[in-house]
């Protein structure tokens, strides 16, 4: 049995993200591997054992359920089983994420000397994206004449809007012409007209985390929670916030701040004001 293309195949039949389907793919095969089972004599008590494994090992809850959801979809939905099996999804915690101060950010961003480099940490804040979205990114996506720009097929399939702070304007109008970029060209290239990878965007931001040695434990992710803080900051309200971030729910975006009442199209990046 390929079971990785039997998840592939069913993934991609059902409108899954190519990310999600690669995470099912991975923890399928990996659950299978480390058992040693036969996908036909996996019983409930074996699942129930490898989340427990999974919580003994101190794993968010975050993860728990997205091993849960892949071992079902596999099951359920590849190979038509029924486990008559109920393991109720872990309660995720909801807290403050880690997020650097607006004088921190300064700190770091004058810790990365190589311009490409320091030009995408900085854009990576100043619209508050995911790493994933920044590294997709296309020239034909901006409009630099009205400082905003679109993310297409974002979390969730969707498009969104994202602000550009004025001081990065002339940057980036810089940067294409420089680079000779065009519509469809990414704004920042790889290998071979690739994309940038989001493994290099880590590394940038793990070595400048070092240089500065900040004692806070911050990745990537840090500066898109350190975008939303600082708008809140600034006294924009949450509802201005839900938008920018692509949140469906405002509940995820109320972990920052309370709720007030929304004008998005005043909203300026948090990066004009440092």
């Amino acid at each position: 049995m390929n079971v990785q293309e039997l998840i592939r195949t069913e993934g991609f039949r059902r409108g899954l993200r190519p990310q999600t389907i690669k995470t099912y793919q991975y923890i399928v095969n990996k659950f299978l591997r480390i058992y040693r089972l036969d996908p036909f004599n996996v019983k409930k008590k074996n699942i129930e054992q490898h989340l427990n494994r999974l919580l003994e090992s101190n794993k968010s809850g975050s993860t728990l359920n997205v091993h849960l959801q892949a071992l079902k979809f596999f099951y359920e939905k590849v190979l038509h089983r029924k486990l008559t099996m109920y393991i109720p999804l872990t309660k995720v915690g909801r807290r403050l994420p880690e997020f650097l101060t607006q004088d921190e950010i300064k700190i770091l961003f004058n810790s990365i000397t190589n311009v490409r480099h320091k030009l995408m940490i900085t854009f990576l804040y100043a619209s508050g994206f995911r790493v994933s979205e920044l590294v997709r990114l296309k020239v034909k996506d901006l409009d630099l004449d009205s400082n905003y720009g679109w993310i297409r097929d974002s979390k969730g399939g969707k498009d969104r809007m994202f602000i550009i702070a004025e001081q990065l304007n002339y940057m980036l109008r810089n940067w294409i012409e420089c680079n000779q970029l065009t519509g469809d060209d990414y704004l920042f290239e790889g290998n071979s007209s690739h994309h940038y990878s989001t493994q290099s965007i880590r590394a940038i931001v793990k070595k400048a985390v070092k240089i500065t040695r900040l004692t806070k434990k911050i990745h990537p992710h840090s500066l898109r929670h350190s975008f939303a803080t600082h708008i809140l900051e600034n006294g924009y309200s949450i509802m201005e916030v839900q938008p920018l971030l692509g949140h469906a729910r405002l509940e995820t975006t109320m972990i920052y701040t309370h709720l007030a009442s929304p004008q998005l199209t005043r909203v300026k990046s948090p990066y004009d004001s440092i």
